[in-house]
């Protein structure tokens, strides 16, 4: 099945699967995972491959994706590369997909929110016209037509009708990077072996600037939160789907007082003045100069379990061993379920080719440093137990 229609794109490959178990090839290139409720593990990827002029300006990216359903009982995210694309002017393209309730917003989304996206952009030609606001614009009004048209879908299919999904979206250039972004994957940039995280989760709890923001937003819109969820439901702020928290909020509503949830009275006095949740991306555009190494786009299941930095180290030391990010991309999401992380995890990453991995040096511990913070924590832990005892 093909993503969108163009007489530029002459190739299609739909789901790369690079998994452990049967796959099933038609005669269009098209690979379909068989089911099974013994899967674990599913790497996978949508990937056009463009004209060879295209194909050389983008060629000294190389990717890696996986995704590992985890603890969970059902795998609810997917990922989605479209690389090389002549139908965004020579970005690529890269996406993960969070779900919630079901998969039906994610298998909707994985395909209709590319084809929303270079309608937007123009075939691109936005990406390369250095007018950001017209960027941020188009990619807008791209997710909220692709929203728009999820709620009908879900509503017409009447399948899994209260799912929904977060996604994080990245066009990449051997030189520049857009992000628009949606919920609580996050996208991390590799320079010079730096952690850069470059989004902030739409959450509505904590004490961050972004969570304080969602909070009174959600407030102001006449919703709740009980224990970091939005009227005790969600712990995301932003996403697509979701509808009884967009135009089925007063229904929403009555169905909490049926099932007990609340009373009467006190829906009674709800007044709503808008979306609870909003699919109004965040985006933002990152030079890539020469220290850009690579890009780390994953989903919470693995960022609530491995920090930042700490993945950055990871995916450096194992490219630094043997170059293949592929491998680097499936080890990183293992060692978030030996983390024991009870989410679905996905993971891509792009490497932008501009280092030399095998002659990498080694990357130096400061032992003094360490020493010194490790003498220091326990210093104050000490402290604190000994005025502890004082006052005891």
């Amino acid at each position: 099945m093909a993503l969108c229609s163009s007489s530029q794109l002459h190739k299609y490959l739909l789901h790369r699967i690079c998994c452990n178990y049967g796959c099933e090839r038609t005669t269009k290139k098209n690979v379909r995972v068989k089911g099974g409720g013994g899967e674990r593990r599913l790497c996978s990827a949508i990937a056009i491959d463009a004209p060879p002029s295209s194909l050389r300006s983008m060629a000294e990216i190389r990717w890696g994706s996986v995704k590992l359903k985890g603890a969970r009982d059902e795998m609810e995210d997917d990922v989605v590369m479209v690389t090389s694309d002549a139908s965004l002017d020579g970005f690529s393209y890269a996406a993960v997909f969070d779900g919630h309730a079901g998969y039906s917003s994610v298998k909707f989304l994985r395909e209709e929110l590319y084809k929303e996206c270079v309608a937007a952009l123009r075939g691109g030609r936005l990406l390369n016209g250095n007018d950001f606001k017209a960027i941020k614009k188009a990619l807008t009004e791209a997710f909220e037509n692709a929203d728009a048209g999820l709620l009908k879908w879900l509503e017409m299919s009447n399948d899994e009708i209260e799912s929904g999904a977060t996604a994080t979206v990245i066009f990449v250039r051997e030189d520049a990077m857009f992000i628009s972004h949606v919920g609580d994957s996050c996208v991390v940039l590799s320079r010079s072996g730096k952690a850069e995280v470059l989004t902030d989760s739409h959450r509505p709890y904590g004490k961050n600037t972004i969570s304080l923001q969602e909070i009174k937003r959600i407030n102001e819109a006449g919703g709740w939160i009980v224990n970091g969820r939005i009227c005790g439901d969600i712990s995301v702020s932003r996403a697509f789907g979701d509808m009884r928290f967009k135009n089925k909020k007063y229904e929403m509503l009555a169905k909490g007082v049926e099932e007990g949830r609340w009373t009467e009275k006190f829906v009674s006095r709800i007044r709503f003045n808008g979306d609870l949740i909003t699919s109004s991306p965040d985006v933002s555009q990152v030079s890539l100069g020469p220290d850009a190494e690579f890009i780390l786009l994953a989903s919470d299941g693995l960022w609530d379990y491995i920090k930042s930095p700490e993945a950055v180290d990871f995916v450096r030391n194992h490219l630094r061993q043997h170059g293949d990010v592929q491998m680097a991309s499936e080890a990183l999401a293992q060692l978030a379920l030996d983390r024991f992380s009870q989410d679905n995890v996905s993971i891509i990453i792009a490497d932008l080719g501009r280092t030399d991995w095998r002659n990498l040096p080694e990357q130096q511990q400061n032992f003094v440093y360490e020493w010194a913070q490790a003498i220091a924590t326990i210093s104050i832990v000490s402290l604190g137990i000994w005025m502890s005892s004082l006052f005891s």
